[in-house]
């Protein structure tokens, strides 16, 4: 048997996990770039690793990392595993609990766990460590085991887990109805100009780059959306502000502050992670790297959730500390506008 059926029975026994098909538009890019802008949670390394398995065919052949992907070529990753995110394993994950009891959870994520098992991300979430402690939970309308809600990987803060079909109805329709509660605290590029503003436009999938939300003033795509924020305090060049959610869409407070030219610091995939505001100094420049190094990651906090109990009916607020990433870029940034004033 040759090399080249041999491949083709190892490919009858995968399972596909993603198909693109580059537009007619498409200027001709390596294939390891292309998956990048199209698979959430990756990294060039993992793509890089899957195409060396031979895990990526394109038009239904294996290529090479540098292969450059052309105009409507179909572009697929296949793994030996089904893609099914009911393939939920329990795993011992410590969880930082605020409140509990027999109908609700609130828990505190730390930045860098992805809330619910998916493409390039099967363990190690916060529901995986929810079914370890937790028996029975129910699922929501996409199945996932307690959610209400969400929040980023490299968002850090405060999730309401469901533990009953009946909190998951009721908290669910809170969040539905928009009577629940949510302040963010976010550290901003730039000076926003107004120390109170409402962000509003519709946020939809970037036409341009899939892993990104774009806003859409003119309601002629997307999701409405409304940002309500506060600024807390100036550092010169970049703002810290309170957020508070009316709407919560994927990636609003990310998409709606940049539409507004003020991106998130070091949001990585919205362009934060460039020096967007400041000096051309060699020395400024080295402030924000080392700022970048003690917030490896979007300057974003879930801080307050505040939402009617679903059994005592009686409203429950929670608080959270900024976490410690955070809060030392913070004060970098107040000492360095307190010695360059």
């Amino acid at each position: 048997m040759n090399d080249e059926s041999t491949n083709l029975e190892e490919q009858d026994e995968r399972y596909e996990h993603y198909k693109f098909m580059a537009s007619d538009g498409q200027v001709p890019l390596r294939v390891d770039k292309f998956l990048l802008n199209f698979i959430e949670n990756a990294t060039r390394n993992k793509i890089q690793q899957a195409i060396k398995a031979g895990n990526v065919l394109v038009n239904d052949l294996m290529v090479k990392s540098n292969y450059k992907v052309k105009p409507l070529d179909e572009v697929r990753v296949v793994l030996e595993h089904p893609p099914h995110e009911n393939l939920l394993v329990a795993e011992d994950i410590p969880i930082d609990i605020v409140y509990e009891d027999d109908a609700v959870m609130v828990v505190n994520k730390p930045a860098g766990m992805v809330v619910h098992p998916g493409h390039g991300n099967y363990s190690g979430t916060l529901v995986n460590g929810l079914i370890y402690h937790i028996e029975n939970l129910p699922t929501n309308s996409n199945e996932r085991p307690g959610l209400v809600h969400r929040i980023d990987k490299d968002t850090s803060g405060l999730l309401v887990v469901a533990k009953t079909e009946t909190a998951m109805t009721h908290l669910s329709n809170q969040f539905f109805d928009r009577t629940t509660e949510r302040l963010y605290l976010a550290l901003v590029w730039g000076n926003i100009e107004h120390d109170e503003g409402t962000i509003t436009g519709h946020i939809g999938r970037s036409f341009k780059n899939r892993l990104q939300m774009d806003v859409f003033p003119d309601g002629e795509y997307g999701k409405h959306a409304v940002t309500h924020y506060k600024v807390i305090e100036r550092f010169s060049y970049v703002t810290l502000v309170q957020c508070k959610l009316e709407t919560g869409r994927t990636h609003q407070i990310r998409a709606h502050f940049k539409h507004i030219g003020h991106t998130l610091f070091n949001d990585e995939r919205y362009g934060g992670e460039k020096i967007l505001k400041g000096t051309t100094f060699t020395k400024y420049k080295q402030f924000v790297d080392n700022c970048f190094k003690v917030l490896p990651r979007q300057a974003l906090h879930a801080k307050t959730l505040g939402f009617e109990h679903p059994v005592s009916k009686k409203i429950m607020q929670f608080d959270s500390e900024i976490p410690e990433d955070m809060s030392a870029c913070v004060e970098k940034w107040r000492a360095y506008t307190v010695n360059h004033n």
